[in-house]
Formats: C-alpha cells, structure tokens, sequence
C-alpha cells in the first residue's frame, strides 16, 4: 500500500469519527496531502450545510453538494461577491477590488471590457500560436530524463499565452508566474516571507503594469488586456489599487488554473492506465478527456459568497452577512448527480457537467481559452509521445483555494 493511501485511510478514519461540528474543509493542509475527500464526503452525506464556527477568518458555512452549490452560485442577488471570493476577508489597509468580487452592475460592465479577449474569433486566432509554443516546449524536452512536468510544460505554456493576453514583454514572461504564485500564496507555504513581502511584491506588480498602462492609454486601443482596460469606460478611471485587483484576477484565472489542469491530466492519466489506453487509441476522445480533466481536478476547490439577507438553503437558516463558501471540489464528486463520481472516467456522458467554471453570472470568463489550451497540448502531446510517465508523487499546494501543483516528476521514455 502506498503511502497515499495510508494516509487517506487514516484521513477517512478520522473524518468519520471527530465530531461533525469540528471539521474545517478549509485546513489548506487536507489540499497539500490530498485526503479532504471523506470530510467532504461526511459532510454531503450527514450535514451538507454545514457551519463551522471557529475559524482564524471567522464562521463560515460549507456548501457541499451540487444543487445547493447551484443555487447559490445562480442567485447573487441573496449572494453576493463582496467584498472576497475567498474565506479571508481583505485588510482594510490592502484592499484589492476586482470584478469578480463585485455586483452588478459594476461588474457586468467590468467583465464586458475584458471578454472580447476570449471572443470565439480571438481564440481562432490564437490557436494557431498556442499550438506552435505547444509543440516547441514538446520539441525540447529530455527524453529518458526526469524532469518537473509542472516547470517544464505546464507553467510554460500557460505563461506564454497570458504574455500574448496581456502583450507582456516576452523575456519577462515568469513575472506573471511569480506573481500569480505570490497573490494566492498560504502565509505558512514558505513562497514568501511574510505578509510584507507578499504585498510588496505585488505593489511591483502594480509598478511594472502602471508602465505598460501609461503606454498604451497613450496609443490606440489594441486588442490586449492592458489596452481594454487602459481604454474601456468602464476601467480607465481605476485607482492603483482597484487596477492591481483586476490584473491579480486576470493573472490568476488565466494562468494558475490552466496549468494545474495540465498537470493534474498527466497525473489523472496515469493513475487511471486503462483511460490512458483509451485515449492513446482515440485521440477523438481529446475533447472528453478535457472535461473529465478540469471535474476531476477542480483547479478552485472554492468560491465564497455573502448573504445579502436571511434566506434558507437545505434545512439550514443562512442570517444576512454570514460567509458562505462553495465547495466546488465536493459538489463534482456528488454522488446523488454524477455517476461514479470518484472515477476518472474520459468517456463519461454529460462529461460537461461539472461545477468547475461556476455557475451565473461570475462563470468562468476564460473557460473556452482553458479547454481549448488542454486539448491542444494534448494533441501535440499523442502525435509525439507514446506515453510520458510519472515517476514520483506530486507536490501539492499548500491552499484551500487554489488546487494545484508546485511539481510533478515525469519521464518520457521515447518519442514516436
């Protein structure tokens, strides 16, 4: 037996025997080691509203099945964004407003300004580019070597593209990883040193972007994101502060989550032989596997919203103010909406029905670009490698929100 395993096991004894009222899905250590799965499993089973009352970020209820999640994530009139999608409230002296912690109709004009970048026509023309980096970075891996997956391929082509959104300068392209690694870091995962740092780094962040900022409001608009924000009526009037909350989103949303689907599709692939095989046999069934990808891996295990006023859901009372947080992670491997939800399963009908993306109107702006990155790699991946092995455990982030990966140790051991 495995070490994972062992430890799951012990996981599963102690989430079934602690009292309910102690479990806290948001210990970001249950994401590092991979065993929040039975708590959440208790949880959708016995009490699938759940409310935690002692936490570092305060009281807290879990939303834990799929039609609750729904009916939360579609209603933002009795659940609103502000002022955060995650559990921690933002310091009053750090607050870094962004659209997707907004309401309308601040948000809907906000996101208007920046969609077109992932307008169906846009994605046409990028596929092409995505495809020749993918196939570049292929093109240069070790073959017989171990090497870090996550470095080598996943960050790398999630960063290239987000250069080419943002019309990054190119050399300095793995500013936006560590930077969207530093916005969304654990005090305790060691990435920075501490709370002053973090914030300082990304008030370079804001320096840096104020420059491209001041020169592009001062060109034509362009079909980049600096250019529709510098541009657009909606942002070009933004403080610092407000400008460095939309970049953080956009950095984020358009790298972090992409890169640890990637990944978590080499890891899914090889703990699941028999769906690799299927896959190596049909490569039609590229475009499933995504899917299946991005339910499985869950890249945000959560959002959280604020209730506006008393309202009930399930046979709980949510009082007006209460944090709620949607438990994406759970609500994908519900059993009473998803057959065989803990399976990886490429061929799985409705294979598009999971919660990942969101619901409403805060769904996934980039949800077309992440797919179509996937099934590109992928692609590029079958047409050039037999199989690509993983030859160690990952290592997972230290985060309750974003579920990801700092590496993955793989092999390829010959091209075709």
């Amino acid at each position: 037996m495995s070490d994972g395993a062992v430890h799951l096991d012990e996981a599963r004894e102690k989430a079934w025997s602690m009292p309910l009222d102690q479990i806290n899905p948001a210990d970001p250590y249950l994401f590092r080691d991979n065993t929040m799965w039975p708590y959440f499993e208790r949880l959708r089973k016995e009490n699938p509203v759940h409310l935690q009352t002692e936490h570092q970020f305060g009281p807290y209820w879990s939303v834990t099945k799929y039609n609750d999640i729904m009916a939360v994530d579609t209603n933002h009139e009795a659940f609103s964004s502000q002022p955060s999608i995650t559990i921690a409230d933002p310091k009053d002296d750090f607050r870094l407003p962004m659209f997707i912690a907004m309401d309308p109709p601040k948000h809907d004009v906000q996101r208007k300004t920046v969609s077109p970048i992932v307008a169906p026509f846009n994605l046409q023309a990028m596929e092409p580019v995505i495809r020749e980096r993918a196939g570049a970075i292929l093109d240069n891996l070790p073959i017989g070597e171990e090497f870090d997956w996550v470095d080598k391929v996943s960050v790398e082509l999630t960063t290239m593209t987000l250069a080419t959104l943002f019309d990054f300068p190119w050399e300095e392209r793995r500013k936006l990883t560590r930077w969207s690694d530093v916005a969304t870091a654990n005090p305790e995962s060691g990435l920075v040193e501490s709370e002053e740092a973090r914030r300082a780094e990304l008030l370079e962040c804001a320096e840096y972007f104020m420059g491209l900022w001041n020169q592009r409001v001062n060109e034509p608009p362009r079909n980049d994101l600096i250019s529709m924000l510098a541009h657009g009526e909606s942002t070009r009037n933004m403080d610092r502060m407000e400008y460095l909350g939309n970049l953080i989103l956009l950095i984020v949303g358009g790298n972090d989550t992409t890169r640890n689907t990637i990944t978590g599709s080499i890891l899914a692939l090889n703990e699941n032989r028999d769906q690799y095989d299927k896959l190596k046999a049909d490569h039609g069934l590229i475009p499933s596997m995504v899917s299946e990808t991005i339910r499985w891996q869950t890249p945000l295990a959560h959002m959280r919203r604020n209730a506006t006023r008393d309202i009930a859901l399930g046979d709980k009372l949510i009082r007006k103010g209460d944090k709620v947080v949607m438990w994406y992670v759970s609500g994908n491997r519900d059993e009473e909406v998803i057959d065989r939800p803990n399976d990886y399963w490429i061929e799985r009908p409705r294979v598009r029905q999971h919660l990942s993306f969101g619901f409403g109107i805060h769904r996934c702006v980039g949800n077309r670009l992440a797919e179509l990155q996937l099934k590109i790699i992928w692609e590029e991946i079958l047409a050039r490698f037999p199989e690509i092995q993983v030859t160690g455990a990952p290592r997972r982030v230290l985060s309750s929100f974003v579920k990801g990966y700092e590496s993955l140790p793989t092999v390829i051991p010959k091209r075709l």
